[in-house]
């Protein structure tokens, strides 16, 4: 299992092996106590809530706060903390937990595996590190870099975590494949992952920002940009703005205008206004009826339990506050105006029978962005699986756009 190890005072986290090293020798500690100290680790930049970490405790089941107090003091004596010496995990009154220690990160190194046809390719994958940089704004975000060759720039999408997605069942399969041979450059959106969690601004500009200072960051001059989708629009309006950094643009299930601005008539517009506040109670509240319906638009061909993991995962990648911010504002986003101004060559993938995002967008972006082609695989998944047959497919039209 893939991860992030932490280095905090003499200690070292594991996050991929969950386990805990004092000097070089591992630190006996009950699987709840790392996976807390984990997520602590990992959002050490913001408060955790009490809530959120007792989310976490039950996986679904019931957790009493008593509960939590002792896996917290579990978790404090592992690494020398208590209540009252709180060196790296303090709380905040009324508020929650937050890891305050000075940690630095560094790529989870895969052991030695014996030799198989994909040894190489997992090889060129394992080679990660995460660092930061700061958008426009100031803001922190969270970029990662794997494999080896040309570069490929990947948005942010709905949603990604650098520290978990590889292992991740609805993403592992996209890194390994797009590592084959490449550079890829990802990051964590404002409010999600390893970036900031509370960013001062969430508007399209501050989108485009966050990619092109990840870009600066990093020091691509031009670049192949894959967006995914939400992330589609935010790649459509830095190639209109800056033709001069991409080289190719690759759209899937992307579109260029979210759901209330492309509603044409009253019944569309009542239907998306009923789909915003339905959105809005559910992620209040984390219903889990209504997270494992979310999860199905996403993966129509999925099981229930992977529904369920997948809304156990973006429960992981943001906060609910920030999980709503998300879905009002791309409902909201809009580049058609500025789509034609994309001057590099453009390859749109769409699944034929997307639940998320109807095929109509995919149509709409070739129709709106010169010199682009546009393919339709036969799939109901939001994002490919790599169970359908519509993944090699996806991956042949990539490699043979990006060699061209």
């Amino acid at each position: 299992m893939d991860g992030a190890v932490y280095h905090f005072g003499q200690y070292e986290l594991d996050t991929g092996r969950r386990q805990l090293s004092h000097d070089g020798r591992r630190v006996r500690v009950e699987p709840q106590a790392v996976d807390l100290l984990c997520h602590l680790v990992r959002h050490r930049d913001r408060v955790v809530p009490g809530s959120e970490l007792i989310g976490l405790m039950g996986q679904g089941r019931t957790v009493s706060e008593a509960a939590l107090a002792t896996c917290l003091r579990t978790a404090r004596q592992a690494i020398g903390d208590s209540g009252a010496r709180q060196e790296f995990i303090r709380t905040v009154r009324r508020r929650g937990y937050q890891f305050v220690g000075p940690a630095t990160v560094a790529p989870f190194v895969q052991p030695a595996v014996p030799v198989a046809a994909s040894s190489t390719a997992r090889a060129e994958a394992d080679h990660e590190v995460i660092r930061f940089c700061r958008s426009a704004d100031g803001t922190r975000i969270a970029y990662a870099t794997s494999g080896e060759g040309p570069p490929l720039m990947k948005t942010a999408n709905w949603m990604t975590h650098l520290d978990l997605d590889r292992t991740t069942p609805m993403w592992a399969h996209w890194f390994d494949a797009l590592t084959r041979g490449r550079q890829l450059i990802r990051y964590d959106e404002r409010g999600c992952g390893l970036s900031e969690w509370a960013p001062a601004g969430f508007t399209l500009d501050d989108l485009v920002d966050d990619l092109d200072s990840v870009a600066g960051a990093v020091g691509l001059a031009r670049f192949p940009l894959l967006g995914v989708s939400q992330g589609g629009a935010v790649a459509v309006a830095y190639a209109a703005r800056h033709p001069e950094r991409v080289s190719r643009l690759v759209l899937t299930a992307a579109y260029a205008r979210g759901q209330l601005v492309r509603a044409a008539s009253d019944a569309e517009r009542d239907a998306a206004e009923v789909d915003l506040n339905i959105a809005r109670a559910g992620w209040r509240s984390q219903d889990s009826s209504y997270l494992r319906y979310f999860a199905s638009q996403f993966l129509a061909d999925s099981t229930p339990a992977e529904w369920d993991a997948f809304a156990a995962y973006q429960r992981q990648t943001t906060s609910p506050a920030n999980g709503l911010r998300f879905i009002e504002e791309f409902a909201r986003i809009d580049v058609s105006a500025i789509a034609h101004r994309v001057t590099c060559p453009t390859l749109i993938i769409h699944s034929r029978d997307d639940a998320r995002v109807p095929v109509s967008q995919a149509l709409e972006l070739a129709a709106l962005i010169p010199d682009s082609r546009l393919v339709l695989l036969e799939s109901r998944n939001h994002l490919f699986t790599a169970a359908e047959p519509a993944w090699p497919a996806f991956l042949s039209h990539l490699d043979t756009f990006l060699s061209e």
